[in-house]
């Protein structure tokens, strides 16, 4: 048997939103929205009321050195983890909010410059995927960026952000390790590390074959 993806022929024209307000704005927004859909089997959805947490895109940077074959990560204090069993210090990506005409390229070098002190050489795209739509608009961009690992290391951030980065070069054994393990607990991360699980060999030599012209 052959499978077959039955294409959506559904658009925004098939959404009736009949009411949206912000109910909080602090340092990220809250919108309530009141809408109904037009269904599979036809017709339309009841009117449902949906909280919407509204945030801007990012970008994220999975930062590698393909000469020592090494990966950056950093590590930061996470508000979303403070529930959880385990600490709420994450081992992450390089991550940025697009600011308002900004390509997601500029992001990822300024926050790679912001938040592990690296230049990066080349950026290779990923992928583009939404974190949470079931309630949540943050739509994240991943790039992987060429650096040079061996100039990595110390404490970044910026004190107008509350930023507190320590950062971490980890050989590549160590990375796929802390990935497996569940060390890497966040989305981003998971995607890039097994992202270069697939693609390391080509990329490693690509990268090199360029970096010795």
């Amino acid at each position: 048997m052959t499978g077959r993806e039955q294409r959506s022929t559904f658009d925004h024209n098939d959404v009736e939103v009949l009411d949206r307000r912000p109910v909080w704005q602090g340092f990220f927004r809250m919108d309530v929205v009141r809408l109904r859909h037009r269904l599979f089997a036809g017709g339309w959805s009841d009117v449902m009321q949906r909280e919407l947490f509204v945030r801007e895109p990012s970008v994220v940077l999975l930062p590698y050195d393909p000469v020592n074959d090494q990966v950056v990560c950093i590590e930061q204090f996470r508000v979303g983890a403070l529930d959880m069993p385990y600490a709420p210090w994450l081992l992450e990506l390089v991550a940025g909010i697009i600011e308002e005409g900004e390509a997601p390229e500029d992001v990822a070098r300024r926050e790679a410059d912001e938040e592990a002190g690296l230049a990066v050489q080349d950026l290779e795209f990923i992928c583009r995927y939404q974190v949470s739509p079931g309630g949540n608009t943050e739509e994240i961009v991943l790039f992987c960026g060429r650096v040079d690992a061996g100039r990595a290391g110390g404490v970044y951030g910026l004190d107008s952000e509350h930023e507190d980065i320590r950062v971490h070069v980890l050989d590549w054994p160590d990375a796929q390790a802390a990935l497996e393990s569940g060390r890497i607990r966040n989305a981003a991360g998971i995607i890039g590390l097994q992202w270069l699980m697939l693609h390391r060999e080509t990329l490693r030599r690509r990268w090199m074959e360029d970096a010795t012209g």
